[in-house]
């Protein structure tokens, strides 16, 4: 018996010790995303870290810096964004080294970017990158390998003892006035001390995705053989006898090249230390003593994998059966939820204020939907920490920000939607010293006054928002500026806006605001004709009547083909330009899903549940809709609604794999800012929000168990899955428990995550008639109707109540 119990024991800690040996870093791969356009980070960084250290490549791709497309390197740089369209981001200071300069001579290094692009190239199967930490070997022979903290970056090279020449090693070490996107303005700085090498600096740049312009500083000292010497250049030429620059952009528009250089004896290793401030180049050099005062390459990167574990652990799953490209794919999402925002706090130049302050909000139109959710549920406090910033953006800016990078005002894409934000943040408890009064005063003046600059922040069009209960093609709008196009998408999200609004209000006990602003949250009605049919370009009816159209002030219609804007149409202008459609980015079939708080209504004009089902899955069946977008994301599970959860369990586990490998090619699109990646990890997960409400809409998970451990709670959330099928055929809820007791609702609320519930779900092969029930429907405005009779498809025999009205009323999440 003695020895029986001694076994058990040690069984018992030998599954703690498993336990606590789970090591979810070893399934992030930072490189997913870094070809194909997904235009990912994928150097070393701390979560949510201003210093962010890659090898930056001359690819049309290299928003984030680096590429996997067999374009060369032109330098090492300590900033950058992750997953971002448009205009390449940061990228300021590149450093790139050289082996030697041949015959000794300096002025035979090729200083411009574009030169030394010819010996930047390198083989893929030489990089390696783990969180926290990027290396890669040129085909030059030497190895650059780089690390961080919160505002440095350590950079370590490596050199051959011979150069290219056959002379030996005397390695040079220049860093460029440059930035990805050659937008430095006038008047660059840079000074060389001639005793250390230490190099400071500064530049004005524009940021990639917005109005203004950014002054950035820099600091960097070297640790190596001793120097041999160092100066300045400009354009192709170099001195040493000139330690500091002041340079034009130049009378081309192009950044004149210019910057230093430091040359050393011998080919020792060289570690460089960067780092940058927005206030001051003495600023960036206390951060870099502060931060990294003795040059240990491997403890700093010690330091920042532990970062970096910490945040990851709380989310265990069972790989049991499960592919590790599976479970590759989930962690790497998660990871990629933590690249932006960054944290500049301290680091804001443009006011003073105790409160913390986040940048690279690339854009809230793509963050609202599913990444500061996910981070909502896995690190609220750093949530706290940026709703605190938004906040206070808008005490001192005057405006809650729809987009923000590098101090500046970014473009806004649809509407206010900050406001959704603050409002899922709310009605999921979410506190850390939030000022929700200043909060609810920051939503309400977007949904009152226009600013001048609509473009940048706010809602533009308020005037006739409020007296025709729509935004107008071609409005009349004399107050404020913007990109007048987007009616028809503005007026939705404008309708959403203002039912976040309204669900702050009742929790905070306005009525009044809360009735207010629940009716104006109906406004995306009056833009709904009944009788618009859609074609094919080829003639071909789509079958399906009833869309959304643009209208004008007088309140006649205007016409946008429904397909226009959607993922197979490469004609139209669907952005920012002043020939854009009146939708963003997304069809009006898409966008005519897009009532995330009324689906009961809007089944209702469709034709009721089953005509509603139909156009979702002609949506999703003829490619209108594409998943590489953030519009796409909540479709996949809008099947809740009609009372099919299967369907959405089984798009889910279509997207996933088909449309998300990990590989660097693996991202159907940008991953902007983590959102395709929060996307990966909630489906995988099993859990989908409607963000901006209490809401998460109910799958099988692709494990047969997660957990997730609230990091303010400590109370650890579990979904398991009975009769879990790794070959993913079983993939439909037959039946499922919460806490033991059956649970049939096919949504749940937030406090399973901060009560660390079990809901335990049983599978099977066909779909079943679970969560189909009208009580069972997530919550919405409007009536549900026309369930009635029986449902056909697979669940034969389904009975339903002919109507059922879901409110707001009472906020809580189904516990």
């Amino acid at each position: 018996m003695a020895s029986l119990i001694a076994l058990c024991l040690l069984a018992l800690v030998g599954g703690a010790l498993s336990q606590d040996a789970f090591d979810p870093l070893k399934y992030v791969d930072p490189l997913i995303g870094a070809s194909n356009g997904g235009n990912v980070f994928p150097g070393a960084s701390l979560p949510y870290g201003m210093a962010k250290a890659v090898a930056d490549t001359n690819s049309g791709s290299n928003q984030g810096g680096f590429t996997l497309d067999g374009a060369p390197v032109t330098g090492f740089s300590s900033m950058h964004d992750s997953g971002t369209g448009g205009n390449p981001s940061l990228g300021n200071f590149p450093l790139f080294p050289y082996i030697n300069c041949p015959d000794g001579d300096i002025n035979q290094c090729a200083f411009p970017k574009k030169l030394r692009a010819r010996f930047g190239s390198f083989s893929n199967s030489s990089v390696s990158a783990k969180p926290g930490n990027f290396a890669l070997t040129l085909n030059s022979g030497i190895r650059a390998e780089m690390t961080t903290t919160h505002h440095t970056s350590l950079f370590r090279f490596t050199f051959p003892p011979v150069g290219p020449d056959g002379q030996p090693s005397q390695p040079l070490i220049l860093q460029d006035l440059a930035d990805l996107a050659d937008s430095r303005q006038d008047n660059g700085t840079v000074s060389v001390d001639a005793k250390t090498g230490r190099i400071t600096g500064s530049a004005r740049f524009l940021p990639s995705f917005g109005g203004g312009n950014f002054v950035l500083y820099f600091c960097t000292d070297f640790k190596g053989d001793e120097v041999l010497d160092n100066g300045v250049f400009s354009n192709s030429r170099a001195s040493t006898a000139v330690k500091n620059l002041t340079i034009s952009r130049s009378i081309n528009g192009y950044p004149l090249p210019g910057g230093a250089f430091v040359r050393f004896k011998s080919g020792a290793p060289v570690l460089v230390r960067t780092a940058t401030s927005f206030i001051s180049a003495a600023r960036a050099c206390s951060h870099g003593e502060t931060e990294i005062p003795t040059f240990n390459f491997a403890s700093v990167s010690n330091t920042a994998t532990e970062a970096w574990a910490q945040k990851l652990k709380p989310i265990r799953v069972s790989t049991t059966g499960v592919s590790d490209s599976l479970v590759k794919n989930f962690y790497s999402g998660i990871y990629r939820t933590m690249i932006n925002p960054q944290n500049y706090t301290g680091e804001n130049p443009l006011w003073s204020s105790s409160e913390p302050y986040f940048d690279s909000f690339y854009c809230i139109w793509d963050l609202f939907r599913s990444q500061l959710p996910f981070l909502t549920i896995t690190d609220p406090a750093a949530v706290s920490e940026m709703i605190r910033s938004l906040i206070d953006t808008y005490r001192h800016v005057g405006w809650l920000p729809d987009c923000r990078m590098s101090l500046n005002k970014g473009y806004t894409q649809g509407g206010s939607n900050a406001d959704n934000v603050l409002a899922d943040a709310y009605l999921k408890g979410i506190d850390g010293g939030i000022n929700w009064n200043d909060g609810y005063a920051a939503v309400v003046k977007d949904a009152e006054i226009e600013p001048y600059d609509w473009c940048c922040q706010g809602r533009g069009g308020i005037d006739s928002w409020k007296e025709l209960g729509y935004i107008p093609v071609q409005d009349f709008d004399f107050k404020g500026f913007g990109t007048m196009t987007r009616s028809i998408s503005r007026t939705l999200e404008y309708s959403y806006n203002d039912f976040c609004i309204a669900q702050m209000a009742d929790k905070m006990n306005k009525k009044s605001d809360k009735e207010k602003y629940l009716e104006s949250s109906g406004n995306w009605q009056n833009l709904y004709k009944e009788d618009q049919p859609s074609f094919w370009w080829n003639g071909t009816n789509t079958g399906f009547t009833g869309f959304f159209e643009p209208r004008f002030l007088n309140k006649t219609w205007g016409y946008q083909d429904p397909l226009n804007c959607s993922f197979p149409d490469e004609f139209s202008a669907c952005s920012l330009q002043n020939t854009g459609r009146e939708t963003f980015e997304s069809s009006i079939w898409e966008y005519g899903f897009f009532v995330p708080h009324d689906q009961a209504t809007l089944m209702t004009l469709y034709g009721g549940p089953s005509a509603f089902v139909r156009r979702l899955d002609y949506l999703h069946d003829q490619n209108i809709t594409y998943i590489g977008n953030e519009p796409a994301f909540l479709t996949v599970f809008q099947y809740h609604y009609a009372g099919r959860p299967a369907l959405s369990a089984r798009r889910a586990h279509y997207y996933i794999p088909a449309f998300f490998a990990p590989t660097p090619d693996g991202l159907p699109g940008n991953d902007d800012s983590g959102a395709m990646g929060s996307f990966v990890a909630f489906a995988m997960m099993g859990l989908f929000p409607n963000p901006g409400q209490d809401v998460y809409l109910i799958t099988p998970p692709f494990f047969e168990r997660v957990g997730i451990t609230h990091p303010l709670t400590g109370r650890t959330a579990v979904i398991r899955n009975v009769g879990f099928d790794p070959a993913y055929r079983d993939i439909y809820i037959q039946s499922a428990t919460l806490d033991g007791k059956p649970y049939t609702r096919n949504w749940i609320g937030h406090s399973f995550f901060t009560e660390g519930k079990e809901l335990v779900l049983t599978l099977g092969r066909n779909e079943s008639s679970w969560g189909t029930r009208v009580e069972d429907l997530p919550p919405s405005l409007g009536t549900y109707a026309g369930f009635n009779g029986t449902f056909s498809a697979r669940a034969a025999g389904i009975k339903r109540a002919r109507s059922y009205k879901g409110t707001f009323g009472m906020l809580g999440g189904a516990s």
